[in-house]
């Protein structure tokens, strides 16, 4: 067995806290029923019965170590998998690329993944084409760009501030995104541009995994960078950079991460992929009850998973912001993981959005048919099929409306004109 894999039959429990933390809540494998997330009368081996049943109930789902993880590991953490007749393996990851290569060439079933990294390979644009889908969305919010403390000390402390040192000291300045066709990329280069920097004339931007963000910049190998928490907060925490923008500064309450798999599993095992949605939003709802996130906090923390001191995580995980050069704030608008079943709901407006910054940005060469590409890759009717299984509600249209730091609004509408209607663009 891989040594970043964790099996249900072989992990012996990470700590005593988290055994604690599970038989407090009532949601220890044996309790589920006691817990009332098992109805009386209904087999733990399947969420439904005859047909319905998983045609594959043994599955590998990969994650990279972030915050937003959570909604996955916790959904096997309290047994969710196994409610749904899924013996799941879960397989810690070193790269987006990783991931990518992995759910394509079918070491993986799903996974945690970047959005836009899912219709960059289904366009072709983010490596080897190959047809995708997203299952379900997993959190809105909750990344951030961080600057290293030597811009503090040219007084640089925001975008209007950077702005004016790039102006004013000609260098070559260095920011890092996770994946170039991913969410950190377009909220690095979105935030760029809204304060006149040209993410590709006037810097230069390079690709690192997430959990490298920190080490790279404290040798000096970058001047910024955008990623998931809790690499932000743990900069801070390390005294080398200090948060300039969290991301829902640029837009507040975005998708983030999917549950990604290829169009061939769905094809293939649609009864498979209901179970998943289905563990997997009983497990973000869980999440979104704010009094259990500091026991989530102190799991996700473990070796297994983040791997990352739990004071690190817990701050942001709850909303407690400290930008780290004197602010501090309860956000509003910290990680979101249900929030009524809006933030689980595959928009078709939320991936046209990550193809309209795709084409700005000269990834996509032409205009594609943004709605009918959503709709292949984003499992709306499945999802709805799921939802109604858990008791979640959805939406009744498939598109929704957001503003940006720029006052850009997006509503699904006209998106090549969207992407054409940007000053700064590739």
């Amino acid at each position: 067995m891989d040594n970043n894999d964790h099996d249900n039959k072989d992990r012996k429990p990470t700590d005593v806290s988290r055994r604690d933390f599970l038989k407090k809540g009532g949601l220890a494998a044996g309790g589920l029923a006691l817990a009332g997330l098992i109805p009386a009368g209904v087999r733990s081996a399947a969420w439904a019965a005859g047909s319905d049943a998983p045609e594959k109930p043994q599955l590998k789902i990969g994650f990279i170590p972030l915050t937003d993880c959570a909604s996955v590991v916790m959904a096997y953490e309290l047994g969710l998998f196994k409610k749904y007749g899924l013996e799941v393996t879960l397989s810690k990851e070193a790269s987006w690329a990783g991931v990518r290569d992995k759910l394509t060439n079918g070491e993986l079933d799903a996974a945690h993944v970047l959005y836009g990294l899912i219709y960059g390979v289904h366009l072709g644009t983010g490596g080897p084409q190959k047809n995708m889908a997203i299952l379900m969305n997993l959190n809105n919010n909750g990344q951030a760009i961080t600057l290293a403390n030597q811009l503090k000390d040219k007084g640089v402390t925001d975008g209007p501030s950077l702005k004016k040192l790039l102006d004013a000291e000609k260098r070559e300045y260095t920011f890092a995104q996770t994946f170039p066709t991913g969410t950190h990329a377009m909220w690095l280069y979105y935030w760029l541009a809204a304060h006149g920097i040209h993410p590709f004339n006037d810097v230069k931007t390079i690709v690192v995994p997430p959990p490298q963000m920190v080490a790279n910049m404290r040798v000096g190998n970058m001047d910024g960078f955008c990623v998931g928490e809790p690499w932000n907060a743990r900069a801070i925490y390390d005294k080398v950079g200090f948060t300039a923008a969290t991301t829902q500064d640029i837009w507040p309450d975005h998708p983030e991460k999917v549950l990604g798999t290829t169009q061939e599993f769905v094809q293939k095992y649609p009864n498979t992929a209901r179970a998943m949605i289905m563990a997997v939003i009983e497990a973000s709802k869980y999440i979104d009850t704010v009094a259990n996130r500091q026991g989530v906090a102190g799991i996700i923390a473990g070796k297994s998973y983040v791997n990352a001191p739990a004071e690190v995580i817990e701050g942001r995980f709850i909303g407690q912001y400290d930008n780290g050069i004197g602010r501090q704030w309860r956000d509003a608008n910290y990680m979101k993981f249900y929030h009524d079943g809006k933030v689980n709901f595959p928009w078709l407006s939320d991936g046209m959005w990550f193809m309209t910054q795709h084409k700005r940005w000269g990834l996509l060469k032409t205009d594609p048919d943004y709605l009918a590409v959503a709709r292949e890759v984003n499992q709306v009717e499945l999802f709805k099929q799921a939802a109604a299984q858990v008791k979640t509600a959805v939406p009744r249209d498939v598109l929704r409306a957001s503003k940006f730091i720029d006052g850009g609004v997006w509503a699904g509408k006209d998106p090549a004109g969207y992407a054409a209607s940007f000053k700064i663009r590739a």
